[in-house]
């Protein structure tokens, strides 16, 4: 199927166009389908192949291990899936998946039917099309990753306390042609001594 692909591009194009379909070459050898996005509708399978492949990009990270390395011709026994379900069981409830029973038959068995994997005496291998969900996952990844690092790096704005004023400050102006100096509370006295001065003021005037 791949020769005649590879052979027919031109004619094969042209009728995947016309049933609303891009067939396209992708260099590491294999040919995927881009659906024409305003009417298609990501279906089930979609979302758990999706799914799964994120978790395992996880799962093998927090191992040690190379995700691109597995994901990438590389294997996983059967025997790994039971604690990797229990390490994701939550994750995997989204896709309908709660037994290793159901993993093997909704997801990794999908899988090796659409041609993303190989499976032989219990080993999962991975095919060259899983990097059409590889490359997905690891472009969320970066972006998460970028996300946390602009947020670790970035300063957080410190907190101000605003001091609580003295009446004497709430009284202060700023208007610099205003000379006069705040004056407290007057007593009765300087009240009364005011009052003469002022009445002296018009007399003398």
């Amino acid at each position: 199927m791949y020769a005649q692909l590879s052979n027919f591009q031109d004619q094969y194009r042209t009728l995947f166009k016309a049933l609303g379909f891009e067939l396209v070459c992708d260099t590491r050898g294999f040919y995927y389908f881009v659906p024409d996005m305003t009417a298609a509708q990501v279906n089930k399978t979609a979302q758990r192949l999706s799914l799964f492949t994120f978790i395992l990009v996880e799962h093998l990270a927090d191992q040690g291990r190379d995700p691109m390395a597995v994901l990438d011709g590389g294997s996983i026994g059967r025997d790994e899936l039971p604690s990797l379900l229990d390490k994701y069981r939550d994750l995997f409830l989204q896709a309908e998946v709660q037994t290793v029973e159901e993993l093997e038959e909704k997801i990794l068995r999908r899988m090796t039917q659409l041609g993303f994997a190989h499976e032989e005496g219990g080993i999962y291998r991975f095919l060259p099309p899983m990097h059409r969900f590889l490359d997905v996952c690891l472009s969320v990844q970066q972006d998460r990753d970028l996300a946390a690092t602009l947020h670790s790096v970035l300063p957080l704005p410190t907190p101000v306390l605003v001091e609580e004023e003295s009446p004497e400050e709430l009284n202060r102006t700023d208007d610099p042609l205003d000379l006069t100096p705040f004056e407290g509370e007057e007593s009765e006295e300087d009240a009364l001594a005011r009052a003469i001065r002022e009445e002296q003021q018009e007399i003398d005037a």
